[in-house]
Formats: C-alpha cells, structure tokens, sequence
C-alpha cells in the first residue's frame, strides 16, 4: 500500500505500528515476570533459599503489567494523561530496577538477572514512547 509521506492515515499506521510493539514489550516484561515468580516458587519448593523480598517483588512487577496493559489500552483510545503515565513508568521502572539490583546482597544474581531482562522490556517501552510516531499522536504530553 503506498501512502504519501506526511498524511493523517500514515501517521495512524505508524502510531498502531508504535502501539502494537509496546504491547508487545509490556507483554515480555510480563512473561519474565512471570517465569520469576515460576523460579521463585521452584526454588522455595526444593528447599533453597528465598527472600520474603524476592517474592513481594517479584509479585508487585509481575501485577505492575496489567497496570501497564490498562494504560496501553486507554493510550489507544487516544487517553493522553494515560499516555504520560506510561511513559513516565517505562522511563522511571528499569532505572529502579537495575539500581536496586547492584544492592549487594540483597538477592541472588540469577535473580538480578531475570529482574534486569524484564526491565529491559521497560526500556523498548520508554524510547518507542519517546519516538517520533507516538510524540506526533500525543502532541501535548511532555
């Protein structure tokens, strides 16, 4: 389908396109959220060490996707506060991921590790927000 650079009906293609990839990432950011939780449990029902930190974690990231999923689903409705939200969460989340992460001691490497792939999902979601596609839908968000 050709389109000329510049129309209304281009920059909605883009702006889906831009949607459906972030969906894609809060969906990853789940998934590993998801497989944490899975290996906690694992771990705690072989009868090595978990942390009531380890589980309170990774249960508040694996639920922070359905707060992500609810905002994506209001940003498609044209939603702009929804969209700065999302925004603002996808910048803010990984930074404190990863920071608390490099706390010595305070949980297991693999675990870091998997905490540090699903912060990386947050990271695609913070610049495909910041890209020019959703900037030109959501003009008044800063």
């Amino acid at each position: 389908m050709a389109t000329t650079t510049g129309t209304a009906a281009e920059t909605d293609t883009r702006t889906g396109e831009a949607l459906d990839t972030v969906r894609t990432c809060v969906t990853l950011f789940g998934a590993v959220g998801a497989v944490v939780l899975a290996t906690v449990a694992v771990t705690a029902a072989t009868g090595h060490r978990t942390t009531a930190f380890m589980w309170v974690r990774g249960t508040v990231l694996f639920l922070a996707t359905f707060l992500l999923h609810r905002y994506l689903g209001r940003v498609r409705a044209g939603d702009a506060k929804a969209f700065d939200r999302l925004r603002t969460l996808s910048a803010v989340a990984p930074v404190a991921v990863i920071g608390v992460d490099l706390v010595p001691g305070l949980c297991p490497a693999w675990y870091a590790v998997l905490q540090g792939l699903s912060a990386l999902a947050l990271v695609g979601v913070a610049f495909l927000t910041r890209g020019a596609a959703l900037r030109a839908a959501f003009p008044a968000a800063k």
